[in-house]
């Protein structure tokens, strides 16, 4: 990989604007022993070239320098196409804790019944399982052949965009999903137990005694408080989207 190549990426990969001595310093090694004015010469010679190439009609992305640094943007000629693209695109999704438990529940343990995962749960989840079918998370999977049929449910190829993964193969076995899970929780100062380990039996996080004045306690009494559901549902998803690639030692 040639310098531009590579100052290309690096521009491309940062939030902020990045300037010639941070790049310069990245590429250390790829510069060679050489003093630190060629050095950073070498690399504007390469920005400029790069500035050059996107400012060719047929490119839609350019290299600005902004702030004393270097930054990509789309042009502005096509931000109308950008807009438009930007609000055709989904809003991310914001579940509560119950929610998240029982989705949970259901990804590992698909197909299952209502009752079987109010059991699981310790409390009705109809209300629940009405808002993930809305949300088009999971869907009905037939009826299960015992006493009263009940309705058995399952996860939808829209949980597996949502989180990330191409198939349920691909999903993290329980362990690693509880452990990152609880993680992020405690991350949070929230300890709960979330459904993951109410599926295995085995509490990630043994619940502090509640004492006044105790921080973290008091989050843990309030998972109810939209804030706390917020936070911890993002956190969830970020969690599931960095397990791609893991595959678990067995599909429950």
């Amino acid at each position: 990989m040639n310098l531009k190549a590579k100052i290309e990426a690096i521009i491309y990969a940062a939030e902020d604007p990045v300037g010639i001595d941070q790049i310069a310093a990245i590429l250390k090694e790829e510069l060679g022993e050489q003093e630190l004015s060629a050095a950073k010469e070498r690399v504007r010679s390469a920005v400029e070239e790069l500035i050059a190439d996107s400012a060719s009609d047929q490119r839609g992305i350019e290299v600005r320098k902004i702030g004393g640094g270097y930054r990509m943007s789309t042009k502005p000629e096509h931000h109308d196409a950008v807009r438009a693209f930007a609000k055709s695109l989904k809003p991310p999704i914001r579940l509560s804790l119950p929610a998240l438990e029982t989705l949970a529940v259901i990804a590992y343990k698909q197909p299952i019944t209502g009752p079987e995962i109010a059991e699981i749960r310790g409390v009705d989840t109809s209300g629940v399982l009405a808002t993930l079918m809305d949300r088009k998370l999971i869907t009905t999977s037939g009826r299960k052949a015992v006493v009263g049929r009940p309705i058995l449910y399952k996860t939808t190829k829209e949980f597996l965009l949502r989180f990330g993964l191409s198939d349920l193969n691909e999903m993290p076995s329980v362990e690693e999903f509880e452990k990152l899970a609880g993680e992020s929780l405690r991350q949070q100062g929230l300890f709960a137990e979330v459904a993951i380990a109410d599926a295995t039996g085995v509490p990630d996080v043994e619940p502090e005694p509640q004492t006044p004045g105790n921080s973290q306690t008091e989050a843990a009494a309030e998972p109810e408080s939209e804030n706390s559901q917020n936070g911890v549902s993002a956190e969830l998803n970020e969690s599931a989207n960095e397990l791609q690639g893991l595959k678990p030692d067995t599909l429950l």
